[in-house]
């Protein structure tokens, strides 16, 4: 993505800068509260200077306040949904449920009730952060035989059939509004259905991606038939176009089954029989009684501290915990010293990355069919021993996952309510929009997240029936002092640990706010020696290092030097939104944030 050049002005860290890898650095500061914010021109005195009167003078827009709730989503229509929710005297839960029904219809390049969902939230009832996983399984009638038959060069297919498992999103709302919510279910999908029915303009960014993911549905593999009803949904005219109307009735619909009978409605019911009679028809696995024995699973998330904030993440069959072996790892660094936006500080960013996406690739799986060894993984002492494997004047030359002791798209959302209560959300239909694949007239897309499952025998994420498969999309939640402080997260593959450990260090080491710590160009490195099924294996060696447009060319110059080779920018570096807590005066208040490289806003009320 092109985005406005800027030089930092914080010093270049020499290549041979001594660093600590001993003790935790103590480099970093608190997060400055909202009295300690500077001039852009006393932050960085040459970072295109006068854009902002206040502030980063690269960030694109201030942050929202507000004290009653605030929402911040990828569509300005989803985060309006949730601030009306709110002002009716709905919870965070139900603004949430109400945003993310909304995105399933304007965003539906990214989400939907064809997916999966995670969530993390405060809850102020029990002063803890709560999480669900509604994480669906693989078809009982799908074997690893037929599996591996459909596989190519020993990765399933991005798209069809055989990439469908169960979409868990609806139960997720479901067992959510159950504990948390306060207005009537059906309330709920009332502007999602409105949206649906009455028809809204495309934004930018949707028809982008909708045009290309039609493009590649139309390709080799999926035949006419299986891809007619995504045709006939989501393709209509010729191509996708910016501001055109568009109208989906037939997801309009399923809303108004959902909204009636709830969960059961979905994976029992009616939507569940179409679902079934689908697949019976054009081939494939899934059945009425995978769909009725999906529960998504109430979990207590596993956390980390990095220099003061509590960072959390769902462990379960996610990539979460690779955000917190990251930060662990790094908190043994001066990361202010190294500076923002310098070789340095990208140099051992990405070798933390390196390392702990090995262990992502070895052990991470669904716990119900493999020991993970969370604990470990998170652990200071082994964030010790792998952090001495970061040579901050060189490349490790090559990585592996560490010795266990024996024993992806996406739509990201936050949401706040005024007795204090913050969702932080991601929900996602994988690859694309989806597997290509729409039920006749149901309006919506499954996904293809079982296309994540590996097939060696004896691997965490092998495939087998009744399964979860490994999981790309994790929310992000931290707290300070034990009480809540940013419901934030990145969505985009393998970009989200990468992402979230940039607005961490950004917030906590450089002092940004939640604005411009999203506006902040990031870095995103491809590749490791042990893959998963989204992965590229052509890529070889230390991997691929993309830069944003905006990181300082001084920067990339030092970094080639150093030996990392450098992609060009492609747009993949994840889209962010956050709400924050804050205090004034010893009242509540909320900041909301968005992030310029999606179609959305962030309100505040």
């Amino acid at each position: 993505m092109k985005r406005r050049t800027f030089l930092a002005a914080a010093p270049l860290a020499a290549a041979g800068l001594t660093l600590s890898r001993g003790a935790p650095a103590q480099g970093g500061g608190k997060v400055p509260p909202l009295s300690e914010a500077l001039p852009a021109t006393q932050l960085y005195p040459d970072v295109e200077a006068g854009d902002r009167p206040i502030g980063v003078s690269f960030g694109t827009r201030s942050e929202v306040f507000g004290r009653n709730g605030a929402a911040a989503s990828s569509h300005p229509l989803g985060t309006l949904a949730g601030i009306e929710i709110l002002k009716k005297g709905g919870s965070a839960v139900d603004a949430a449920i109400a945003i993310n029904a909304a995105l399933g219809f304007l965003e539906p390049t990214a989400n939907g009730i064809g997916g999966d969902l995670y969530a993390m939230l405060w809850d102020p009832g029990s002063s803890r952060v709560v999480g669900i996983a509604g994480s669906g399984r693989s078809p009982r009638a799908l074997d690893l035989a037929t599996v591996r038959s459909r596989a190519r060069n020993g990765v399933l297919p991005n798209y069809g059939a055989v990439t469908v498992t169960v979409p868990g999103t609806v139960d997720a709302w479901w067992r959510l509004h159950q504990r948390f919510g306060k207005l009537r279910w059906a309330e709920l999908f009332e502007p999602a259905i409105a949206y649906a029915e009455g028809g809204v303009p495309l934004s930018p960014v949707v028809a982008y991606y909708m045009n290309r993911a039609m493009a590649n549905y139309a390709r080799p593999g999926l035949g006419i038939e299986e891809i007619a009803n995504a045709q006939a949904t989501y393709a209509s005219g010729d191509r996708a176009r910016a501001g055109e109307i568009f109208r989906n009735p037939d997801l309009a619909r399923t809303y108004r089954l959902i909204a009636k009978g709830g969960r059961d409605a979905f994976y029992e019911g009616e939507i569940a029989r179409t679902i079934e009679t689908y697949f019976r028809r054009i081939g494939g696995w899934m059945t009425r009684a995978d769909l009725a024995a999906h529960k998504s699973e109430w979990t207590n998330p596993l956390s980390t501290t990095y220099r003061g904030v509590t960072v959390h993440a769902i462990g379960a069959n996610t990539q979460g915990i690779a955000t917190l072996q990251m930060l662990n790892m790094l908190e043994r660094f001066d990361m202010k010293g190294a500076g923002f936006q310098t070789p340095m500080s990208i140099h051992l960013q990405a070798e933390a990355k390196r390392l702990a996406y090995e262990d992502r690739a070895r052990y991470y799986g669904d716990p119900d069919f493999s020991k993970l060894p969370a604990e470990w993984l998170v652990s200071k002492a082994y964030a010790a021993e792998r952090a001495r494997l970061i040579r901050p004047d060189r490349i490790n030359p090559s990585v592996a996952p560490g010795q266990a002791p024996s024993q992806g798209d996406t739509t990201y959302f936050s949401v706040a309510d005024k007795n204090g209560m913050m969702v932080s959300l991601i929900q996602s239909n994988f690859r694309g929009m989806g597997s290509g694949l729409v039920p006749d007239r149901l309006g919506f897309m499954l996904h293809d997240r079982g296309q994540l499952f590996t097939l060696p025998d004896g691997h965490p994420n092998v495939y087998a029936p009744g399964k979860r498969p490994f999981q790309t999309i994790i929310p992000g939640f931290a707290t300070r002092d034990g009480r809540p402080w940013l419901s934030f997260g990145v969505m985009g593959g393998d970009m989200q640990p990468q992402g979230q450990t940039q607005i961490i260090i950004n917030r906590v080491d450089h002092g940004l706010d939640g604005q411009a710590a999203g506006d902040a160009p990031r870095w995103h490195h491809e590749g490791s020696s042990e893959q998963m099924g989204e992965d590229d294996k052509t890529i070889g060696g230390t991997g691929l290092l993309r830069l944003e447009t905006g990181v300082p060319n001084r920067t990339a110059r030092a970094l080639a030097e150093m030996g990392w080779r450098l992609g060009p920018s492609d747009g993949g570096f994840g889209r962010y939104s956050s709400v924050e807590r804050r205090e004034s005066g010893g009242q509540l208040v909320y900041s909301a944030a968005s992030d310029v490289r999606a179609d959305g806003i962030g309100l505040a009320y």
